[in-house]
């Protein structure tokens, strides 16, 4: 067994000594608790693996499809012709090459992969989000840390949230505080934050209302609550939170300069890409920088199946997803190092499960959940990494196979959070965070 397969197993070890309640070492393995936030990027739609970071030249041309591959800063280790900025970055990535599971829906996988756990009801595209879904990992992060300052939230997710148009269910579950309950809810920003009249609504006030007037609303409202929390102090609890967060947001400067893109340098938005992922990613930064624990950036409705591409994978891919992909998360990561952030950030990049090696009428690849790939970056992850193998027409693992819930595990164990944590649901019933295992393999 080889040092990767090695650490696979001891942490196995671990986690069945947890569960049995005989302590664990986890504060001494590698990696734990580094990071202070993190970036997931959620590539929603789910990008293939043999034209991103898992090419297979030597297979038949109606398997490896018609993109060359590239040599990247990590000898011996080849990407998609089209990375090509992740490619020269490739010393400061880690490569999973063997994500699997048996999901092939959308909205159920979705959810495994923000949560790392299970959906309610699987292999489902017509499950809407519920009160029954797992927390997503930001959710936690907030249930658990608080932001670095009051003025922050814990958690923000933006540009939206992911939904599929053609669904059933709609909105993929597991974007949510789930069955922690609505307070956990992440900040929602929307819209295309490259527009120029793109503001965060909750930061602006009326012409009409003054910092003054404001204050004395928010005196005014904390009367009216005390009086309704003598009523209702579940409800009210809730509410009250949401309408401090709001208050908070539009009283404090440090909080509406964490949002405002207007005071990077027009050199910097370019580097990141004048677009709406982009500018998503530099809004990102901004926020961790601010002491927000995690910042979930969906891949946007672009209105042409964002990375789900049936049809057209090929000219969908080469012009339209990596390009602004590619960029945006290598200025992300030069930029996090250049500020001494990267090391205490993590950065996911992963989609919900991968696409089907056979090219389907010469143009598209249908859903594929049984191999495929994602990476991770910056706090702790050792870079120049490869974790596992997939086959040689990468259509299943062929060496350390792991699963969604690993992944989440690892961003938890990169945060300090025990993955195998048991935390109260509303009605006091202690339930699992995650289900799945760190891969501490990948920690320097």
């Amino acid at each position: 067994m080889d040092g990767l397969g090695i650490a696979r197993a001891e942490g196995a070890r671990a986690v069945k000594d947890r569960v049995a309640g005989q302590g664990t070492n986890k504060l001494q393995a590698p990696g734990f608790g580094r990071a202070k936030s993190c970036i997931f990027l959620f590539m929603w739609g789910g990008p293939s693996q043999l034209d991103t970071f898992d090419p297979k030249p030597d297979a038949p041309r109606e398997i490896r499809g018609p993109f060359d591959t590239i040599a990247t800063a990590v000898p011996g280790l080849r990407f998609s012709e089209h990375f090509t900025g992740a490619a020269k970055l490739a010393d400061r990535l880690a490569v999973i090459r063997s994500l699997h599971h048996n999901d092939p829906a959308h909205l159920s996988s979705g959810h495994a992969t923000l949560t790392g756990h299970r959906a309610p009801v699987l292999n489902s595209d017509a499950e809407p989000p519920s009160e029954r879904d797992t927390p997503h990992v930001g959710s936690v992060v907030a249930r658990l840390r608080a932001a670095a300052s009051d003025s922050v939230p814990s958690f923000v997710t933006l540009p939206w949230l992911a939904y599929h148009p053609a669904a059933p269910g709609g909105k993929a579950p597991g974007q949510h505080g789930g069955w922690l309950g609505s307070r956990f809810d992440p900040m929602l920003l929307t819209g295309d934050p490259n527009a120029p009249d793109w503001r965060v609504a909750e930061l602006s006030l009326p012409d009409s209302i003054s910092q003054q007037r404001l204050e004395s609303r928010q005196a005014l409202l904390r009367d009216v609550d005390a009086q309704r929390r003598l009523l209702d102090a579940a409800a009210s609890g809730t509410a009250a939170g949401f309408k401090q967060q709001a208050f908070d947001l539009l009283s404090s400067g440090s909080a509406r300069s964490a949002f405002d893109l207007s005071a990077e340098t027009e050199a910097t938005r370019e580097r990141y890409g004048r677009n709406i992922h982009g500018q998503c990613l530099l809004l990102a930064r901004r926020l961790v920088e601010n002491g927000v624990g995690l910042v979930s950036v969906n891949w946007h409705n672009d209105g042409q199946n964002f990375w789900d591409t049936h049809g057209n994978n090929f000219n969908r891919l080469k012009n339209d997803l990596i390009p602004p992909a590619d960029k945006a998360l290598c200025a992300l990561i030069t930029d996090l190092e250049e500020r001494g952030m990267l090391d205490e950030t993590i950065i996911a990049w992963v989609g919900e499960f991968g696409r089907k090696p056979r090219i389907t009428n010469k143009t598209g690849r249908e859903h594929w959940p049984y191999c495929y790939s994602g990476l991770l970056a910056g706090g702790g992850i050792r870079g120049g990494s490869v974790y596992g193998a997939s086959d040689k027409m990468a259509e299943h693992p062929a060496d350390l196979p792991c699963t969604p819930q690993d992944y989440a595990a690892t961003i938890y164990h990169a945060l300090g959070v025990d993955p195998s944590l048991m935390l109260p649901d509303r009605f006091g019933r202690p339930l699992r965070i995650c289900e799945g295992e760190p891969l501490t393999a990948l920690f320097g």
